[in-house]
């Protein structure tokens, strides 16, 4: 196990704000952390796991514990004629899982190539892109409970995979669980989705692939999203936004261009619900490339948040800020940001 004091989280959040944590420990097996959630000291300090920081704002230097996992390897332990089932560890960075899949004819992720998680954290916020999400192909997660030190394995149900959404995202169960393994079931036929974006049109003119389908995702993602080791930033800011059909009627009179996705889902009270891409939202606000402070807007997508010069926790708070009440001035949509606030 590895334990540091006062140690810098620059190379742990991608917006490359320079904080720092009073303790940083990484368990690099089950017994480590079975060894941490037995320390009285642990239990006496604030503390919080991350992965691998794309999707974090730290507003200020962290006084307690940053927990991150070690847990590495790809273990087989399924197969048949139709697909193979792994058991990866929640450190393995998921493009290199996805990358190993493609080369081995394993379909499902594909589309996923190129986020900057691992895999712990693709199961805990049920990550997507492209029509695809994490929880499409996950069988089990295997977690332990913080307060108890038990182990726990989660069915795909149990999980509750929704859009950004997990069993371990909900108020109630945040940081109660801590993911060591992540079991994904991979196809050995894989069924191509390319209807969302432009996928398909960067595709036309070629053999489809899992390896064509992985090249066209990263060249969009590349094209659209800028490097955070280049230009700090946590990828997509906000969430899509959802809104009933007679909202998104009204304002569909108004915007006859705007984009827009019906879901099978309906609302509590059972009114149908339709998905409105955030970046068209912030885009039509004429927010693309608006700055405060060292944050800005990124030129190229109006959904990402960079650190453009020295930013600090504060500017792109604000800025944040004052895109959501632009946004909800503007259109009656309130925006919820994607990113976890620490």
């Amino acid at each position: 196990m590895k334990i540091l004091e006062n140690y810098s989280l620059l190379a742990h959040n991608s917006f490359k704000l320079n904080v720092k944590t009073r303790w940083f420990v990484e368990y690099e097996s089950e017994s480590d952390l079975q060894k941490l959630l037995r320390d009285e000291y642990f239990f006496s300090q604030a503390f919080w796991h991350i992965g691998n920081g794309c999707n974090l704002l730290f507003l200020s230097d962290f006084n307690g514990i940053i927990v991150h996992s070690g847990i590495r390897g790809i273990e087989k332990i399924a197969e048949d004629a139709d697909s193979i089932t792994l058991k990866v560890g929640a450190a393995e960075m998921m493009d290199d899982l996805i990358r190993q899949c493609v080369e081995q004819g394993w379909g499902g992720i594909e589309n996923l190539s190129l986020i900057p998680s691992e895999v712990g954290a693709s199961a805990f916020q049920n990550i997507g892109a492209y029509g695809v999400e994490a929880g499409d192909c996950i069988e089990e997660v295997h977690a332990y409970a913080v307060k108890t030190g038990e182990k726990r394995i989660f069915s795909r149900a149990e999980c509750q995979f929704a859009y950004r959404h997990t069993f371990f995202k909900k108020p109630e169960e945040r940081g109660l669980h801590y993911i060591t393994h992540v079991v994904y079931k991979l196809s050995k036929k894989p069924v191509f989705k390319l209807d969302y974006g432009n996928l398909r049109s960067t595709l036309e003119g070629k053999a489809i692939t899992l390896q064509t389908v992985r090249e066209a995702v990263i060249a969009i993602r590349k094209s659209r999203l800028p490097d955070p080791e280049v230009l700090g930033n946590a990828g997509s800011f906000f969430l899509n936004a959802y809104v009933c059909k007679l909202h998104f009627e009204a304002l569909h009179k108004q915007y006859p261009d705007m984009p827009h996705f019906f879901e099978p889902e309906k609302t509590d009270d059972g009114k149908e619900i339709v998905k409105i891409p955030a970046a068209w939202l912030i885009d039509q606000c004429g927010l693309k490339g608006k700055t405060l402070g060292g944050a800005a807007v990124y030129e190229k997508n109006p959904l990402v948040l960079v650190n453009q010069n020295n930013a600090t926790a504060d500017d792109i708070v604000h800025l944040a800020e004052e895109i959501r009440a632009t946004v909800e001035a503007k259109f009656g949509i309130e925006l919820s940001p994607e990113v976890n606030y620490i």
